[in-house]
């Protein structure tokens, strides 16, 4: 029942003749600008995004029942979407989980929500991060997927830090349609994700 509330109160209604900026954006700008530094010659090989999915563990939520509550609804805040409880599927004596402990929540996001998120995400949130120099450029995994490890969920700011002190880490799964790597990462910094220069992408090295 509590959990009911929280997803009234949390969720996020937008309308649904709304279009994102950033989806604007990759519909007017990114799908031609890849085409063209790749040499593409149809749409549809310029890789699309399908779902993002935002997941935080809290391995402490069974054993302290409000900090676990205060994730969850930190991030229903952060994403606009209640969160989903991921439960032990097995008992693990070594770190004193029982079957069914609640070990973390996640949410899966699509459609406008999925691009509000990115669109926070990218021109909000990690430019709030301390001596940020950019994300890894390796982070791509073989189905399409860029996954991304943040330290401090503080960096939105959604979360009240009088009401939630305690900084947590969360991980951040940004699934495409495309499998090759240069593609989706051409894509996703036209998007605004703002990758690492490395000594070997500069031009003239130091």
């Amino acid at each position: 029942m509590k959990e009911k509330l929280m997803a009234e109160q949390t969720t996020v209604a937008i309308p649904k003749d709304y279009t994102p900026r950033l989806k604007a954006l990759y519909r007017q700008v990114v799908v031609e600008e890849v085409k063209k530094r790749h040499n593409l010659k149809n749409p549809l090989q310029v890789p699309r995004l399908q779902k993002i999915v935002v997941n935080m563990g809290v391995g402490q939520g069974k054993e302290d029942v409000k900090y676990f509550d205060r994730i969850k609804e930190d991030l229903a805040l952060i994403t606009g979407q209640a969160p989903d409880v991921r439960r032990a599927k097995k008992s693990i004596a070594g770190f004193k989980i029982r079957q069914g402990n609640p070990i973390g929540a996640r949410v899966t996001l699509r459609g406008n929500r999925m691009w509000e998120f990115l669109d926070r995400l990218t021109s909000v949130a990690l430019a709030r991060i301390r001596d940020f120099r950019g994300l890894r450029e390796d982070a791509f995994d073989e189905h399409g997927n860029y996954n991304l490890g943040l330290k401090e969920h503080h960096i939105f700011p959604e979360v009240d830090l009088e009401q939630s002190p305690r900084a947590h880490g969360m991980n951040i799964t940004i699934a495409t349609t495309g499998r090759d790597k240069p593609l989706n990462q051409t894509t996703l910094e036209l998007l605004g994700l703002p990758f690492r220069k490395t000594t070997a992408n500069k031009k003239g090295g130091n």
